[in-house]
């Protein structure tokens, strides 16, 4: 008897460890999909979250972010975390067919296993929708998916996120945060004809659509070069800018949606990495 009810000590024991770690993982994983901005995309106006989203309009045709509720027909809900870890670190879906890079993955491919399994934990704790994604609309020869494999063999290489040894903790969490999941380059760097991020201008500022997107690099006069710490902190969370004016568009979102939510450390590691980026133009 006594045996027993021990043995049923254990076990409940046992499952409250578990519910604890599944319930901290999660809470790990609502961190990054904050910081990663998954709403911005993943969500239509007006539209359910994250069943699908508003066109994304380049100079290849409009891009639609799917539906990446945890629907196991229409959405990632039958997907397994191999399954997840690849589409974000390859850029290939479950289907073996490779995404287009308007998917951040080149940015993705930098996050660390845990961290990209708690954001799939998080993701799964969502409420499911039952909605088909809306193809994209892109034009020739664009739309020809298996152009895709010629493009990643010719520029893009997986890879992890290596802190660098001359910098301290605050720096390589955000150089983690913006590189990796927060994909800042994504936006706020030129692309080549081929849709390739310009290294050598990287966070100089690029056009999104008809948008035009701000240089964020340490350039005095084009760039935050000016800002202090505290202008570039309280943008990031209030979308206020030092002249006393407030973020729109596609920003107000990436704040509202995102940074606005951050802890305070992960700000200032934000931050930090802004602002030791080399002036550029």
């Amino acid at each position: 008897m006594w045996s027993l009810l021990a043995a049923l000590a254990l076990l409940v024991g046992a499952s409250g460890t578990v519910a604890a770690a599944d319930t901290a993982q999660a809470a790990r994983g609502e961190l990054l999909f904050h910081i990663g901005g998954c709403t911005n995309c993943h969500t239509a106006k007006a539209g359910a979250l994250l069943a699908g989203g508003d066109a994304i309009s380049t100079p290849f045709g409009d891009f639609y972010a799917p539906n990446i509720t945890p629907d196991p027909t229409t959405g990632i809900g039958d997907w397994s975390d191999t399954d997840f870890i690849r589409a974000m670190r390859e850029g290939v879906g479950p289907d073996g067919r490779p995404y287009y890079p308007a998917f951040p993955y080149t940015s993705f491919t930098r996050m660390a296993d845990e961290d990209l399994i708690a954001l799939k934990a998080y993701l799964d704790t969502l409420a499911p929708v039952d909605r088909l994604s809306r193809p994209h609309a892109l034009w020739f020869p664009f739309n020809l998916r298996w152009g895709m494999w010629l493009w990643q063999w010719a520029f893009f290489t997986p890879e992890r996120f290596q802190p660098d040894p001359a910098h301290d903790d605050t720096w390589n969490r955000g150089a983690y945060l913006v590189l990796g999941p927060g994909h800042c380059a994504e936006c706020h760097t030129p692309r080549t004809f081929y849709g390739v991020l310009e290294q050598d201008r990287a966070f100089a500022g690029a056009r999104l659509g008809k948008e035009k997107v701000p240089n964020i690099t340490s350039d005095p006069d084009a760039g935050l070069g000016k800002w202090s710490a505290s202008d570039i902190g309280t943008v990031l969370k209030l979308g206020m800018t030092p002249d006393g004016d407030f973020l729109g568009s596609e920003m107000a979102k990436v704040v509202n949606n995102g940074t606005g939510k951050l802890p305070d450390a992960d700000l200032a590691a934000i931050v930090a990495y802004l602002r030791s980026l080399p002036p550029r133009t």
